[in-house]
């Protein structure tokens, strides 16, 4: 039985009123927050006794336009759209890779070269490589080596929620701490079934508290560009952008780009951090 994908659908009937749905409200009580069962289905103009079963995940071959109808009645934006479109319609497991990932060497060389903090992320948020600034302006206390081995590869998510001194990094953390839980909510959409991922996110659940209580909020954001402030122990307050960008023919892995704005103090104190950078040494080879 598929509970994803109902946890998904009842996490948004919770979230939209009678009221909002478009529908009358005559004021009566309810045990629970949102939509019925019942109501959704009118608004999608499906059966209630189809509905549940695709809540309970027993019906399998919801189409494409019952799911637009489900999503339009449910409000849902373009990213929640496309992942319930993935939670109704996952991809086969034949030919999924659980092992340890590699990093391709033209992308290896380009991290090594690029000017500008610069990493690679996994499928699964682990660090394949990292250029000496991006280790020092986000983990320095790591061993710059530390992701050219599986079993020492930090893992994005789990130095955010679980790394005391990644945390003080971000100076506004609850902000991060969302956007990070809605990206890992879209890849375990697509990667379910997946057993190191799945330890990731119990570990996580289970470690950290907030990551617990906004993963049960089931939040999906597509994370592709953002602009934060870091509060770094040596450079000071810096803001930066951030650009994620999907590597084609690599199943999922990201490059990630951090960049000041010109002439900005932000820009002066990044400069200043790659003298430090200097020191850190070359990308390993994965």
């Amino acid at each position: 039985m598929d509970t994803v994908l109902g946890e998904f659908l009842r996490s948004r009937r919770a979230r939209l009123t009678p009221a909002a749905a478009g529908l009358t409200d005559y004021g009566d009580r309810r045990r629970v927050p949102g939509l019925r069962r019942e109501e959704l289905a009118q608004l999608a103009g499906v059966s209630v006794g189809y509905y549940t079963r695709l809540e309970q995940g027993l019906n399998h071959n919801a189409s494409e336009s019952v799911l637009d109808a489900l999503a339009a009645a449910l409000r849902l934006d373009a990213d929640e759209r496309a992942h319930l479109h993935t939670l109704a319609r996952p991809r086969p497991k034949a030919g999924r890779r659980h092992g340890p990932e590699h990093l391709q060497p033209h992308l290896r060389s380009l991290v090594s070269t690029v000017n500008l903090p610069a990493l690679v992320l996994g499928r699964h948020t682990h660090v394949l490589a990292w250029n000496p600034l991006a280790h020092t302006l986000l983990a320095a206390h790591l061993d710059f080596h530390a992701p050219g081995d599986p079993a020492t590869r930090p893992n994005w998510a789990r130095l955010f929620f679980l790394d005391p001194r990644v945390r003080e990094l971000f100076g506004d953390w609850a902000d991060k701490a969302r956007d990070t839980v809605a990206d890992l909510r879209q890849i375990a959409g697509r990667d379910r079934g997946d057993p190191g991922l799945a330890r990731l996110i119990e570990e996580l659940t289970r470690c950290s508290p907030e990551f617990a209580e906004l993963w049960s909020g089931h939040p999906v954001r597509g994370c592709a560009s953002h602009t934060r402030e870091y509060r770094h122990p040596q450079a000071g307050s810096l803001i930066l952008a951030d650009e994620l960008l999907t590597l084609p023919d690599t199943d999922g892995q990201r490059l990630v780009l951090f960049h000041a704005e010109p002439g900005s103090a932000s820009a002066a104190a990044l400069a200043l951090l790659s003298d430090t950078a200097r020191h850190a040494g070359e990308v390993l080879a994965i």
